[in-house]
């Protein structure tokens, strides 16, 4: 990975968010295309549409009469963390948790606090009651390391659990407050620069959706589905998943991206799943992993709810949503807060296969084709025995 994508990897993983609380992402995603001049739109959620520059521009990119399908990256902006609902005294902060979390030692947890404007302060996790499916934390009370600088409604303050620095590094294992999933939106943002970069500027078979709110269940992507485009398009479309996902057996961190089969809820679509595995078995031989991820559901779930074909690439994620299962720096206690791991090389990888991804004439429209061939060389070489062994007419 060159140092310019080293370095919009760590800013953006350096930016507070939590679900129904990404304008940070957001807005420094706008910046950042802006600045290249690739076009982008909000949709009606609030999500970010990268590649085109207004609604009327995507569905007529949807319309466009071609066999080879638009690439959507999707990739979510926010992770788990707080809101603040009211204040207790002048330091204690009655919040509500959104998403998963750590279930086990979370008294005087380190969390960081923001506002509309970045980090405002730090303070400790106090009184901590979980959801009754014990899965997550419900409610719980911030108490502030010192008075904030001047007067804040606790509506507008939220935040998450807090290390010694919101991203680092160590050799090539990245330390953050929250890799899920900015690692994707990562990707998604560095694939459209690359894209763009170019004099031909229009037209390419490719869309970016950086979605709100997937934690509590894909909301941002549910509601962009629902307006209908997608589903009236005229020229296929396959959702390409882009998530940092729970280490698992055959899913390792430093071993490569991982070429997701499929998710807890449903596995993926086959042929373009083939395209996909095709090509990593060319451009990262033996970098490359390949499983189903059922550590957890993702936004490929939805797009086939739909009715769109998926696929997904995922990067193997240490302590996923903040939870110590593989420990590391700042982890207090197993299972309880921690950082979020990744591995550059992963990362690296993941950007690969993503442009990777939007080369033309990749075998979408009949990806069985070499296997077809391989089957049929191998019955040619069997037919004499297969009609010595047919029972005499």
């Amino acid at each position: 990975m060159n140092l310019r994508d080293q370095r919009l990897l760590f800013q953006l993983l350096s930016l507070p968010t939590a679900p129904f609380r990404e304008q940070h992402v957001l807005d420094f995603a706008a910046h950042l295309l802006d600045r290249a001049r690739v076009p982008y739109f909000a949709d009606p959620a609030g999500n970010l549409v990268v590649g085109v520059g207004s609604a009327a521009d995507y569905r007529a990119l949807l319309r466009h009469d071609h066999r080879e399908p638009i690439r959507l990256f999707i990739a979510h902006t926010d992770h788990p963390g707080f809101h603040g609902q009211r204040w207790l005294s002048e330091r204690r902060l009655e919040i509500k948790w959104h998403g998963g979390s750590p279930v086990r030692h979370l008294a005087r947890a380190p969390v960081w606090i923001a506002d509309a404007g970045g980090y405002v302060a730090r303070g400790q996790l106090l009184r901590a009651r979980l959801l009754p499916s014990r899965h997550a934390i419900d409610r719980a009370e911030v108490l502030l390391d010192a008075p904030l600088a001047r007067p804040h409604p606790a509506s507008a303050l939220f935040g998450g659990f807090g290390f010694r620095a919101p991203v680092w590094r160590s050799g090539k294992r990245i330390h953050t407050k929250a890799a899920d999933d900015l690692v994707g939106v990562f990707a998604v943002l560095a694939t459209a620069l690359a894209l763009f970069r170019g004099p031909t500027r229009t037209g390419r078979p490719f869309l970016g959706l950086l979605t709100r709110a997937e934690e509590v269940g894909f909301v941002g992507a549910l509601a962009h589905l629902e307006l209908g485009w997608l589903t009236r398009a005229r020229r296929p479309v396959v959702a390409v998943s882009l998530e940092t996902s729970r280490t698992l057996p055959g899913a390792r961190l430093g071993k490569g991206p991982v070429v997701r089969l499929g998710d807890r809820r449903t596995v993926f679509d086959p042929g373009y799943l083939r395209v996909l595995s095709e090509l990593a078995e060319r451009v990262l031989p033996g970098h490359h992993q390949r499983r189903i991820m059922d550590g957890g559901t993702c936004e490929a779930t939805a797009a086939i709810a739909w009715g769109i074909p998926a696929i997904g690439l995922s990067v193997p994620l240490a302590n996923y949503h903040n939870q110590g299962f593989e420990g590391g720096p700042d982890c207090r206690r197993p299972e309880g807060p921690a950082p979020e791991g990744v591995h550059l090389d992963d990362v690296d990888g993941l950007l690969t296969l993503c442009r990777q991804l939007m080369r033309p004439g990749l075998p979408w429209t009949n990806p069985w084709q070499d296997q077809q061939r391989r089957l049929r060389r191998n019955l040619a070489g069997y037919r004499r025995l297969l009609r010595s062994g047919q029972p005499a007419g």
